[in-house]
């Protein structure tokens, strides 16, 4: 599916409605919650592949230029669902949306060492389910090491200590309490001033189609008595959902927003927005500057996190692969063109 760009020759349509077919089949149950939730066995190792990230050789996706990339795989089949990501100079942590982790260094090289895996110490629920461990955005406080994730299903933020050691605080904002219980906190930012945003994945029945309820909290969302302020996101027209966003070095908030767009997989929009713009009751919208779609390698990215590297900020997303056999995992770095920085 999402690796439509390797797969030059066209499909039949018998062969579109097959792999259509399979896809829903494989997607329904993942996000219904109907099975265990799987766990990664820390006694199989993975492995980073380089990939292209164009058919054409070229290295630009819109007004991003392309570094570097990697494919992550493993022969356990709990491996993926990596929904988020947290890069701090070369150790990257990346959390699925079943709640597991794995964490490594990754120097500029390629070369990747100091694996490690392991699982969130708790969260909602019992942790048999996936509807349990719904784990779709993760940030965290540089000057503490604390952790902050949002949980679908339970429209909660919990707060870890250090290391993910233990879990220190939750809660179910009355504001997130009406969104949809699978397009919640799926997109959160812990901004340079202490406060945190969040936007829900889906639209509610009674909101307007185009846009996405947002909640900017003026602190940690686990400790603030303050109601957040409420304005709204419209993300790229044509289908697309915001997936992830972070804060760039000179303030401005960058966004992840897909979309599934049969039959050639999913295809990503980056837009990015002046936090200035945030007001209450008002309607924000990105400036698109990048699509992951065609010829370009595209796949379900819904992670993204700001590192740097000695030629400035490197822009890093991550891929779920919804652990089928149609996506993959995906870790791509980019650098923002100097006009648009």
């Amino acid at each position: 599916m999402a690796i439509a760009w390797r797969r030059n020759p066209p499909k039949p349509p018998a062969m579109r409605v097959v792999l259509l077919i399979a896809l829903i089949w494989l997607l329904v149950p993942h996000y219904a919650g109907l099975s265990p939730n799987p766990r990664l066995n820390h006694q199989v190792p993975f492995s980073l592949t380089p990939v292209a990230i164009r058919r054409d050789g070229g290295n630009r996706v819109g007004q991003l230029r392309f570094l570097r990339g990697y494919r992550l795989a493993s022969a356990d089949p709990a491996f993926g669902g990596w929904s988020s990501l947290l890069v701090e100079g070369d150790r990257f942590t990346l959390l699925s949306d079943g709640g597991e982790l794995i964490r490594f260094r990754l120097d500029d090289t390629g070369r990747m060492s100091a694996p490690e895996m392991f699982s969130l110490p708790t969260g909602p629920g019992t942790g048999w389910t996936k509807d349990d461990r719904d784990s779709e955005s993760m940030v965290r406080d540089p000057a503490t090491g604390r952790l902050w994730v949002g949980f679908e299903n339970w429209n909660a933020i919990w707060r870890y200590a250090p290391g993910f050691a233990r879990a220190e605080r939750h809660v179910e904002p009355p504001a997130m309490q009406q969104w949809p219980p699978n397009g919640g906190p799926e997109t959160m930012a812990r901004l340079a001033d202490g406060r945190f945003l969040v936007i829900a994945e889906q639209v509610r029945d009674t909101a307007p189609p185009s846009v996405r309820e947002a909640l900017l909290f003026d602190r940690d969302p686990t400790e603030t008595r303050h109601p957040p302020l409420r304005f709204s996101y419209m993300p790229p027209p044509g289908g697309f959902d915001p997936s992830d966003a972070t804060q760039l070095p000179d303030g401005r908030i960058i966004l992840l927003n897909r979309r599934l767009h049969l039959p050639d997989g999913f295809e990503v929009a980056v837009s990015i927005i002046d936090p200035r713009a945030i007001r209450p009751g008002a309607t924000v919208k990105g400036s698109e500057i990048a699509r992951f779609a065609g010829d370009v390698l595209h796949d379900n990215y819904e992670g993204i996190a700001v590192g740097a590297d000695a030629g400035g900020p490197v822009i890093w997303i991550v891929s779920d692969d919804n652990q089928n056999m149609f996506q993959q995992s995906l870790l791509l770095a980019f650098r923002l063109d100097p006009a648009t920085r």
